[in-house]
C-alpha cells in the first residue's frame, strides 16, 4: 500500500491527485491537513482540497521519501516521512524544492488499506516556541 501511496503522489506532485483520491477512503471520517488551509473531513471536502492543491503543481517530481517511523496493525498502520519533492509552483516558471513533513494513517476497509487521514507540513526544523502565536 505503502509503494502505491507514493506513486500516487508523484502523479499529485505532477497536478494530477486522481490516483491520489483512489487510496483515500469514502467513509465520513476522512480528513486531510495540508499546508494550504484547515483540516478538511469527508470525502466530498477531502477531493476538493486535493483538487485545490494539485491544481497549483505542475512538471513535478519526488526526490525521495525518508521514513522516520511507522507500523501496521491488523486494522490500521501509519507512517510518518518526510517527503522530498520538486515542481513548478503556481505561476512559477521555475522548479523549487518541496519539502513535507508528513504522518499518513491507514485503515483496512472491506479487505483494503484506505488513507483515513493525511496531514502534512512544511516545518523541518526547529523553531522557537514564538512561532506559535498569530496575530
Amino acid at each position: 500500500m505503502v509503494e502505491k501511496y507514493h506513486r500516487a503522489l508523484d502523479a499529485f506532485i505532477k497536478g494530477d491527485p486522481e490516483h491520489q483520491k483512489k487510496l483515500f477512503s469514502k467513509r465520513d471520517d476522512v480528513t486531510l491537513a495540508n499546508p494550504l488551509g484547515p483540516p478538511a473531513r469527508g470525502p466530498s471536502a477531502v477531493e476538493a482540497t486535493m483538487d485545490r492543491a494539485s491544481s497549483g503543481l505542475r512538471e513535478g517530481e519526488p526526490i525521495r521519501f525518508e521514513r522516520i517511523s511507522g507500523d501496521a496493525g491488523t486494522e490500521l498502520a501509519y507512517i510518518v516521512e518526510i517527503e522530498w519533492a520538486r515542481a513548478k509552483v503556481g505561476g512559477s516558471d521555475e522548479v523549487s524544492p518541496i519539502p513535507l513533513r508528513v504522518t499518513t494513517i491507514f485503515r483496512r476497509e472491506d479487505g483494503e488499506w484506505k488513507v483515513v487521514h493525511r496531514h502534512a507540513d512544511p516545518i523541518l526544523s526547529p523553531r522557537p516556541i514564538e512561532s506559535l502565536v498569530q496575530s
